[in-house]
């Protein structure tokens, strides 16, 4: 018991560096989700005050093929990658004057909604 407690800790810690960092992170677990190797969608939202740019990249963990995608989302708008193979992906978050505002991994294996906003 003290396992799942110390387990659900950590996953609450790791969620908090997510917020911290200006990104927030909310799965959308389903049951049959676990055999699937692609994910329905992963949907951004751009909660800043300028348009962003959102680019993911990386590998495909059942096929080994190079995963490459990009979305423009407007103020308050929102976006969404559809059937995207699971995997590690780099993703980065650009700003319209083409600054990159965040940078980091992270492990699609689920659906998710992404928020972007100021720290």
């Amino acid at each position: 018991m003290s396992s799942s407690a110390q387990s659900t800790g950590t996953n609450i810690l790791r969620g908090a560096e997510i917020i911290s960092s200006g990104l927030s992170i909310f799965a959308l677990s389903k049951n049959n989700n676990a055999n699937k190797t692609v994910i329905d969608q992963v949907c951004i939202k751009n909660k800043l005050t300028e348009r962003i740019t959102f680019k993911i990249y990386g590998v495909s963990d059942a096929t080994q093929d190079d995963i490459k995608k990009e979305v423009i989302i407007p103020v308050d708008g929102k976006e969404c990658f559809l059937n995207l193979p699971k995997g590690v992906y780099t993703y980065e978050v650009i700003l319209s004057n083409k600054e990159i505002y965040r940078k980091g991994e992270y492990h699609f294996k689920e659906d998710v909604v992404i928020a972007v906003k100021t720290e």
